[in-house]
């Protein structure tokens, strides 16, 4: 008679079934164990593929950058360069501040800055382009990895992906616009609207780390840093001050703590010291005696329909010329891989721990938002983003006219706010595509939607190589043909010539010397005569 083992009231097992360990038809259990791990070995495979295609994309845009750093070395002097040169040179760094300040712009942090930039002649100007690249690609890499990282869960961030978003942001930024050298390369562009986003990016970063520091004083002191930074661009860039004033009045108003978003006041108070620098900043730049005497030189048209009208004109075609540049879709591609890879990371926890699972009905954690106002938050910045681009198209076409708003080396104040968003939004809705495409049944959609945001990503990474190309030919032979016509100048200049030739060299759509119709009006070829110790320039 054989023995039969009783654990529990109906589960009899027989002797075969315990020395197998199983319960029932070891055959069928062990086709369902095949199954189970052919669709973790398909998972794990999905995950093992996306990595891969973020390092293409970061090595890609990497390469990119790289090449856009080295091509500082080919800076050579125009337009304003040449003002910015032989001030700098005769005046000082506090004279060139105080020529800007009574004579110029009013910008006293933009002359300020010029003037140490130019101190050592051309050396600044040609290496400025590697830090601006490295300074905004390593910001927004340290600004993703605070944000995705939770104060009680210190998990660190998927790096690939986010070193591929991160450097697709930043290429995209200089190399996909209209205006790739300007906002790169030359150097009174970029002190004006690329260097006040890489300043107000590494602000923000110290905000964060100071808003989960225990520390009191940290607080305190993010929110004086914030006044003062606010200070010091009102009167650097007035496209970017009012760019940086839309968002921090918006996220003042919406983290106040009666909305439910924060706890604490201090995000609130934080943008508010912002928006007051950056107001008192402007304002100290509107009434100086140099912005007098500018807008003098150019009376702004009174306010009518008419005007209006042809601002939103300007605006839609604005517009038109960004959305035209399918490469920007890159930004939305690189935040998917982002989410999903987060998604990924998700996927394997809960697969080793199933409670950790949030189930609909739990209560809402502390400091989490109310649904409406995060919806809110998350329709706003495309709109935020909207208005505050027309309002820099309407200071432009005051200050500029009818073609003031191709002046695409402006766009950076909002392109960069533009591309941050896309990359979050595919972020957010990678991570809900990668949860909902976790189910082991669905392998080939995963599969499907990898191949397709990768092909975007890497598409858009690829379409940047011309304009890079481009930039680079022009750069390079430019840089060349000055060489030889700068060492003549100089002989001449040497054996005692007061009058020299000077052949204009064209590049990135800036004014050179001689192109006015009248030597008296002509701005750049007079700061080219001063800078070579001459009386007068003339064409060859």
């Amino acid at each position: 008679m054989s023995r039969t083992t009783t654990s529990e009231p109906g589960d009899t097992r027989m002797p075969h079934d315990e020395q197998n360990g199983d319960d029932g038809d070891p055959g069928r259990d062990t086709g369902g164990a095949q199954e189970a791990g052919d669709a973790a070995g398909r998972r794990e495979g999905l995950r093992q593929v996306l990595p891969w295609i973020s390092l293409l994309v970061a090595a890609g845009a990497g390469a990119l950058l790289s090449v856009g750093a080295f091509l500082g070395v080919y800076v050579r002097p125009t337009s304003d360069d040449w003002c910015a040169l032989w001030k700098a040179r005769d005046m000082g760094v506090l004279g060139i501040t105080s020529d800007f300040y009574r004579t110029q712009n009013g910008r006293v942090t933009n002359a300020f800055l010029t003037g140490l930039l130019y101190s050592d002649g051309m050396r600044g100007p040609k290496l400025l382009p590697a830090f601006l690249i490295l300074a905004l690609g390593t910001g927004l890499f340290l600004l993703a990895r605070t944000a995705l990282r939770a104060p009680r869960r210190p998990a660190e961030p998927p790096t690939v992906p986010l070193m591929a978003a991160a450097a697709l942001v930043t290429a995209l930024l200089f190399f996909a616009g209209t205006r790739s050298y300007q906002v790169l390369l030359w150097a009174p562009a970029t002190i004006s609207h690329t260097l006040p986003s890489v300043i107000g990016i590494w602000t923000v970063l110290g905000a964060v780390r100071a808003a989960r520091s225990d520390a009191r004083w940290a607080r305190v002191a993010a929110v004086g840093a914030a006044l003062l930074v606010g200070v010091v661009l009102g009167m650097l860039s007035e496209p970017f001050t009012l760019v940086a004033w839309v968002f921090s009045a918006t996220v003042a108003v919406l983290c106040l703590p009666r909305f439910g978003w924060t706890r604490d006041r201090y995000v609130s108070t934080w943008c508010a010291a912002a928006c007051l620098g950056l107001l008192a900043g402007l304002v100290l730049l509107y009434t100086s005696p140099g912005a007098r005497w500018r807008r003098a030189q150019h009376p702004p048209e009174p306010l009518s329909v008419a005007g209006v009208g042809e601002t939103f004109r300007d605006w839609w075609r604005l517009w038109q010329t960004i959305g035209g540049q399918w490469a920007y879709l890159g930004a939305l591609a690189a935040g998917v891989l982002l989410g999903m890879a987060l998604a990924a990371r998700r996927e394997g926890g809960v697969a080793r721990q199933e409670s950790g699972r949030v189930r609909r009905d739990a209560p809402t954690p502390p400091g989490f938002p109310p649904r409406a106002l995060f919806r809110v938050a998350v329709l706003l910045p495309l709109p935020l983003i909207g208005l505050a681009s027309l309002g820099v198209v309407f200071g432009l076409r005051s200050g500029y006219g009818d073609t003031g708003w191709t002046y695409g080396r402006t766009w950076t104040s909002f392109l960069l706010p533009l591309l941050i968003t896309l990359c979050a939004y595919g972020a957010w809705g990678g991570r809900l595509l990668g949860r909902h495409l976790a189910s082991p049944l669905r392998p080939a959609a995963r599969a499907a939607v990898l191949v397709a945001v990768g092909t975007v990503a890497v598409g858009s990474t690829a379409a940047l190589v011309h304009p890079v190309r481009a930039l680079t030919t022009s750069t390079v032979a430019r840089s060349v043909a000055w060489d030889r016509q700068n060492a003549r100048i100089r002989d001449e200049v040497a054996a005692g010539a007061r009058e020299v030739a000077y052949r204009p060299l064209l590049i990135g759509g800036l004014t050179e010397p001689l192109f006015a119709s009248s030597y008296e009006r002509d701005w750049a070829a007079r700061c080219t005569a001063t800078y070579y110790g001459v009386n007068r320039i003339h064409r060859p």
